[in-house]
């Protein structure tokens, strides 16, 4: 089983319009709304690679019952922290020239009472799982060391994957951690550094491991992904598909990589089903994540190669 844990689930609203005019009357060309949150969607993608995917997490009383439908719709097992109002609505305003606008809600308070509820049922879980992921933002009244207390919490023969980013990656990291997913972008904030070449990259990279990442995948978007323990590093370029939309392409990553993880695969394989997973998740249109069907037509054409 693949345990994950959702921290702050989030109602996504993708609205789309001809051209975003700030200031000015816009009219809505399509609404779509789903349920969602980091380590939500990556339990959603490990089902959807055929895996036993379980989720855990904050809920909310006022709207969580539509978050537990969907993930009995995608066969993900789930039990929640109960919280009273609802969950934070986040909004995604796409133009027509593909440019994406969000504005993220704060969401509802959690109590210290709540939080200590998710530890013990997390460890609890943890017992019979090989695997978990911990992503994603924290609920207003969490602070930042709570993701440590998540990693300690979960038993030391799982292999822990951590998907967030700032302080709270560096909370994580002083717990150590199997694997973690930044992006470039999360890369320079954590190491103060810009990033042009792959050499470069890797000795980013090198720096979480040292701060206690075991491995370190690093997704660098349209162009693909590395993944380096320090030692070895490997990168895999992304397929040329049409790209509908990026939301979830990064947590489509993680579910692949949890599930090659759990098989025991190689650092060459986690790669590159990390990569086919986001690379099919960019394909498909709003906020929903890869399809099976996708992933593989996209993994078959996908080469690894060592960066020496």
């Amino acid at each position: 089983m693949i345990l994950s844990v959702c921290p702050n689930p989030s109602i996504d609203c993708t609205i789309e319009v001809k051209d975003l005019n700030v200031g000015r009357l816009n009219r809505v060309e399509n609404k779509s709304v789903t349920y969602a949150g980091k380590a939500f969607n990556a339990a959603i993608g490990v089902a959807r690679l055929g895996e036993d995917s379980f989720l855990t997490g904050f809920m909310y009383d006022d709207n969580g019952k539509m978050f537990v439908h969907k993930l009995d719709d995608e066969n993900v097992q789930n039990t929640f922290i109960w919280n009273k109002g609802g969950a934070r609505t986040n909004y995604k305003i796409v133009d027509r020239r593909s440019m994406m606008t969000e504005i993220n809600d704060k969401g509802e308070e959690v109590s210290s009472g709540k939080q200590k509820e998710l530890i013990s049922l997390v460890k609890q879980l943890s017992e019979k799982t090989a695997v978990s992921i911990m992503s994603g933002s924290l609920p207003l009244g969490v602070d930042d060391e709570f993701y440590y207390k998540l990693c300690n919490a979960v038993s030391s023969e799982v292999k822990k994957i951590v998907d967030t980013t700032g302080n709270r990656l560096l909370a994580a990291l002083k717990a150590g951690v199997y694997l973690v997913k930044p992006n470039i972008y999360e890369l320079t904030e954590i190491t103060g550094e810009e990033y042009t070449d792959f050499k470069s990259m890797i000795k980013g990279c090198e720096k979480i491991i040292g701060l206690g990442a075991e491995n370190v995948l690093l997704s660098l978007g349209k162009d693909g992904a590395i993944i380096t323990d320090g030692i070895k590093s490997y990168y895999c370029k992304s397929a040329n598909v049409a790209v509908n939309s990026t939301v979830g392409a990064g947590d489509s990553m993680v579910a692949a990589a949890a599930v090659m993880i759990s098989f025991g695969e190689s650092p060459n394989e986690i790669l590159r089903s990390a990569v086919a997973a986001g690379t099919a998740s960019v394909t498909t249109p709003g906020t929903n994540l890869f399809y099976r069907d996708k992933f593989e037509e996209i993994y078959a054409k996908l080469t690894v190669e060592e960066i020496l």
